[in-house]
């Protein structure tokens, strides 16, 4: 099933094992002026500094940073959740932290940073959900589908790890299940869509 291509306002992305280099290949291909901004959870351990924002940066022609406290998402940047807090986005467009329990063993927990953009953004939001080892970002993109927003699932085949995009095969049937290349392909159309 296709969603119909529209005006968009946020990308939310999730990933687990395996995530670091889809991320990258992913994400190589997008320009800098890009016109939406992106927030990543990719699982990682607690209490430890995050090297991600570094090793994207100089990978990529975004804008690249660890999302912060009360910050308002800007287009054209990538945003990664900080080790050891659940992120979240607020009605006004800022995140928020959150030490709440980890979901699936997880914080950040990426189904905690779907439904929160979800209930933000609707029918406005895109949500991708990658390579990992467990069930994290299911429910979140069934949230996001059932709030309007177009969902896509790398196709399982080519996930390093198969078990997140299955389990979210399970939940629901989303717009897209896409290889990495096609998900670039959209990402880059969906930027072109007019205002």
């Amino acid at each position: 099933m296709k969603a119909p291509l529209r005006k968009l306002s946020a990308v939310v992305v999730g990933a687990s094992a395996g995530g670091v280099e889809a991320l990258l290949n992913l994400f190589v291909g997008l320009p800098g002026d890009y016109g939406l901004p992106v927030v990543v959870v990719l699982h990682l351990p607690d209490g430890r500094e995050s090297l991600l924002p570094d090793l994207f940066a100089r990978r990529l022609a975004l804008r690249v940073k660890e999302a912060q406290d009360k910050e308002v998402l800007q287009p054209g940047t990538l945003y990664f959740a900080a080790p050891g807090y659940h992120l979240c986005i607020e009605a006004d467009g800022s995140f928020s932290y959150s030490r709440e329990e980890p979901v699936h063993f997880s914080r950040p927990s990426i189904d905690y940073l779907f439904d929160s953009a979800a209930d933000v953004y609707g029918s406005q939001l895109l949500g991708i959900l990658l390579t990992g080892a467990n069930q994290d970002g299911a429910a979140g993109l069934y949230t996001i589908k059932q709030r309007g927003g177009v969902t896509v699932v790398q196709d399982p085949q080519e996930a390093q790890v198969a078990t997140m995009p299955e389990a979210a095969l399970a939940l629901h049937q989303p717009d897209y299940i896409l290889p990495l290349r096609g998900i670039l392909a959209l990402l880059t159309e969906l930027d072109s869509r007019p205002c």
